[in-house]
């Protein structure tokens, strides 16, 4: 988790590989679409994050614990997205969005999906 604090604030531009929540990637021209792409992961729970958790929220304030893991698998969804991206040979990927959702009660299924590109900087 070389790109994400303790969490979260993934910057997977700082590889030079562009994702952006909007349709367009300021100072860039798309040249190529490459279709959609998706990063999954799903996280099985702790029983003792949950025990933690179940008294922590008693007394009310953050889930530090469910905080990290979250984060940590939004990361992980996101570089498993950059990847099969790269895979197509798209450098970026556009309209990027978070879905999080209950895996069967067991877990928690996190998938960062888009649309991969090409993208090259924008001519003067």
């Amino acid at each position: 988790m070389d790109r994400v604090g303790e969490f979260g604030a993934a910057n997977p531009t700082a590889s030079g590989f562009v994702v952006v929540t909007t349709e367009n990637v300021p100072g860039y021209e798309v040249t190529d679409t490459h279709g959609e792409v998706f990063g999954l992961t799903v996280r099985s729970r702790n029983f003792f994050s949950d025990v933690g958790a179940g008294f922590k929220s008693l007394l009310g304030g953050e889930l530090k614990g469910l905080t990290k893991a979250l984060a940590a698998s939004r990361e992980e969804a996101l570089t498993r997205m950059v990847e099969q991206a790269k895979s197509l040979g798209a450098n970026g990927v556009v309209m990027m969005r978070f879905d999080v959702s209950d895996a069967r009660d067991m877990g928690t299924e996190v998938c960062a999906y888009g649309t991969a590109v090409t993208v090259r900087r924008k001519t003067a």
